[in-house]
């Protein structure tokens, strides 16, 4: 049986300075050849100064007090770091014999980040891979997928209809030789978030403000991101936890199951890897401001800049983004408001990729509105980034509220053969942390396979 090419542990993708200095070296020359296998090991947050890669927004553009910083994505492997949770699952599964190389073929569930990290970790680590997904994503989603040899199997719909994916999805991996990488429903995302998002993400903020985080905002399509969360209030207990949700699909509030235009969020349900017991707030976001605040941070730099944002500052941001990524930030405004945040104060998000994603997005966009012009895009400005209100808000945090999230799991959970004795354990902080806990166990058995064949 051939070897698999091994890559990092969970402890090197937190601390790639722990990795062998002469791989480091090697991985961090070989970024721009994109397929060398060696490119795992910068499956990380970290830069070649083992610093997070991050921004601290300007205050210009915020119109907030607190510091709101934006861990930067599209700096991993794939352009995103949907990379590592995609990674975390396949080798698990690899050292668990679960997963076995030129027998099966990579089932991945997705809307298109994570699909996109699978079928680059699997071109990698010499699997087939099919990414299952709905019909209506951005074409650059698609074309990313197939140019590192993965098929695609396209289920009706967009964003608002992974139902029907992860119902493909578990008809798929019926089949003997397939394996599902299934991120709405794994561990391994909850592990990778929690340990190399949530310790990053308390590193990312050392020296800015008072040094801690006030809060963390992540719009959930998994909800893996959000096991950030976990870790952060593990460092900072007053930390609050805040789930996005986009207005026209507000099902973590109120059960909505609109359509909506904010790809890689807002997926219709409680995943099952989401800790609601940590999550405090949920908030929402319009969809037309996240694709319109990423138009203006994009083409219009000059504009930022008339409003006081530094030009090379506005210039530097243009390509950080995704919309997603545009949701968060706005997310992080409205929660440093409502929360009445001050300058000491800090406000974690994510950007999930970068703008190289959503260019038919921004183009569509383009020919449903009227005008761009710059008279447009200054008013969309203000209105989108500087009057951010603090309506649709929701205090998680009694236990009516936890409880209806639980209902809302059980819902959405049971009809894919998982047992409410299981979700019912998912009820207790103990379930988290032993989960959380199995990351020392897979370091080591990753670190034991190294060179060996599967």
């Amino acid at each position: 049986m051939p070897k698999v090419p091994f890559g990092p542990t969970y402890d090197e993708m937190l601390n790639p300075s722990h990795i062998d200095p002469e791989i480091r070296k090697q991985a961090l020359h070989s970024k721009k050849d994109e397929l060398n296998p060696i490119n795992l090991f910068n499956i990380t947050w970290k830069n070649e100064k083992n610093e997070v890669n991050k921004i601290v927004l300007p205050k210009a553009l915020t119109g907030v007090d607190a510091n709101i910083v934006v861990m930067l994505g599209k700096n991993f492997p794939s352009g995103s770091h949907k990379v590592g949770p995609a990674y975390s699952t396949l080798i698990e599964g690899c050292v668990d014999k679960e997963i076995i190389p030129q027998k099966h073929t990579i089932l991945g569930p997705s809307t298109g980040n994570f699909g996109i990290g699978v079928s680059y970790i699997c071109n990698l680590m010499k699997f087939d891979a099919i990414v299952i997904m709905p019909d209506n994503m951005s074409q650059e989603r698609y074309d990313r997928i197939l140019g590192y040899g993965a098929k695609l199997d396209l289920t009706p719909g967009t964003e608002s209809d992974v139902i029907l994916t992860l119902e493909r999805n578990n008809e798929l991996k019926k089949i003997p030789n397939y394996r599902s990488l299934a991120q709405f429903e794994l561990l391994p995302n909850y592990r990778f978030h929690r340990h190399v998002t949530g310790n990053s993400a308390i590193e990312a903020v050392k020296g800015i403000g008072n040094g801690r985080i006030a809060c963390f905002t992540s719009a959930p399509g998994s909800a893996g991101t959000l096991a950030a969360g976990d870790q952060i209030k593990e460092a900072f207990p007053e930390a609050k936890v805040v789930a996005l949700e986009p207005y026209e699909c507000s099902t973590l509030m109120n059960g909505g199951k609109g359509q909506h235009r904010i790809e890689g969020i807002g997926d219709k349900m409680c995943t099952l890897i989401h800790n609601v017991l940590t999550t405090d707030f949920v908030a929402l976001i319009r969809d037309e401001d996240s694709v319109r605040g990423l138009k203006i941070v994009h083409d219009a730099p000059h504009i930022l800049a008339e409003y006081g944002v530094d030009p090379k500052v506005a210039e530097s941001m243009t390509e950080l983004f995704g919309v997603s990524g545009i949701c968060n930030i706005l997310g992080a405004i409205k929660m440093a408001k409502y929360l009445k945040l001050g300058v000491n104060d800090n406000v974690v998000t994510i950007a999930t990729d970068g703008y190289d994603r959503y260019l038919s997005v921004i183009d569509n966009l383009n020919h449903r509105v009227l005008e761009t012009e710059d008279f447009v895009l200054r008013r969309w400005f203000k209105d989108i980034f500087l009057k951010v209100d603090t309506e649709d808000v929701d205090d998680l945090r009694s236990m009516e509220k936890k409880e209806r999230l639980f209902k809302q799991k059980e819902h959405d959970w049971l009809k894919f053969d998982y047992s409410i004795d299981y979700l019912n354990q998912m009820r207790h902080m103990k379930f988290w942390n032993d989960e959380y806990a199995l990351i020392k166990n897979y370091d080591q058995k990753i670190i034991e396979k190294r060179g060996k064949e599967l």
